[in-house]
Order: structure tokens, then C-alpha cells, then sequence
């Protein structure tokens, strides 16, 4: 299924960010280094990819963890959703933190995050003195599931 098309630019030698199935929301983006980074528990570091985007105007890339990082190596994403907003040209660099007891690697090529393109809708704010009630009203943070 062909969707919008999204100019790259790929510096690193690594394959181009793309869908594992058929059903796949994200793309999966890879590292791009000289070498191999080391993540200490707790610490984070942004990770470079060699990608560079061009959006239209209307879309975002949000850049999310991949479970199988999270789950086998206790890899996640920072800041998640990162986005990317249609205007940005910069490299496309992922914030990436350890939460494993143990020292993680990333490697050159190893796939860090994936990539999910969405359309933006832009609103427009209107003041007003109140809001509708409602039945949940303010109650939030566990609200309708604590009993």
C-alpha cells in the first residue's frame, strides 16, 4: 500500500528506514556510528542515523522505541514521541536511555526506534470563561479504574 511520499536524504551506508510487514505502523530507523556506543544503566545519549526528511507541510514523524530493544535489552526512547515537524531539515538523531541493570551496546546499523508518519491537525484555540460538564469531569490519573 504506496502512502505519501517523503523525500530522504541517507548519509550512512545503512538501508533506508522501511516497514518489517506489511501491517507495520513504523518504519525501523538505525544507527549510524564510527563506532559502537556503550549505554551505562541510567544513561542516555543521542544517537545520530545519517537520515535527514523532508515533510510537507501537514505531516509529522514521530519517533518511538522498538519493543524488542525495550523488552530484550532495556532500550527505550526519551522525550516519546520525539516528533519531527514538517520544517525541520536537521539529521534525525534519537535520544536513547538504558534502563537495564547491565551495560548495553549499540551498534552501527543496529535498528534504534522506529518511525510513524502522521497528519497534523492544526486547531485554533477559542477563550471562554467555562467548559460542558461532564460525567468524568476533572478526575483524571486512574480516575475510572481504581475500584
Amino acid at each position: 500500500m504506496a502512502g505519501i511520499k517523503i523525500k530522504v536524504l541517507n548519509v550512512s551506508q545503512n538501508n533506508q528506514p522501511e516497514y518489517a510487514t506489511e501491517g507495520s505502523s513504523g518504519m525501523d530507523i538505525r544507527a549510524f556510528l564510527e563506532s559502537p556506543v556503550t549505554l551505562q544503566p541510567l544513561e542516555r545519549k543521542l544517537i545520530p542515523t545519517g537520515l535527514f526528511i523532508e515533510l510537507p507541510n501537514g505531516y509529522e514523524a514521530q519517533i518511538r522505541p522498538r519493543s524488542g530493544l525495550a523488552l530484550k535489552q532495556g532500550i527505550t526512547c526519551l522525550n516519546t514521541p520525539g516528533t519531527i515537524d514538517s520544517d525541520y531539515r536537521g539529521e534525525i538523531k534519537v535520544l536513547l536511555i538504558n534502563l537495564s541493570n547491565e551495560a548495553q551496546a549499540i551498534n552501527n546499523n543496529d535498528r534504534i526506534a522506529q518511525m510513524v508518519i502522521c497528519v497534523v491537525e492544526r486547531a485554533e484555540l477559542v477563550a471562554v470563561k467555562e467548559l460542558e460538564e461532564t460525567i468524568r469531569g476533572a478526575g483524571g490519573f486512574g480516575h475510572t479504574g481504581l475500584q
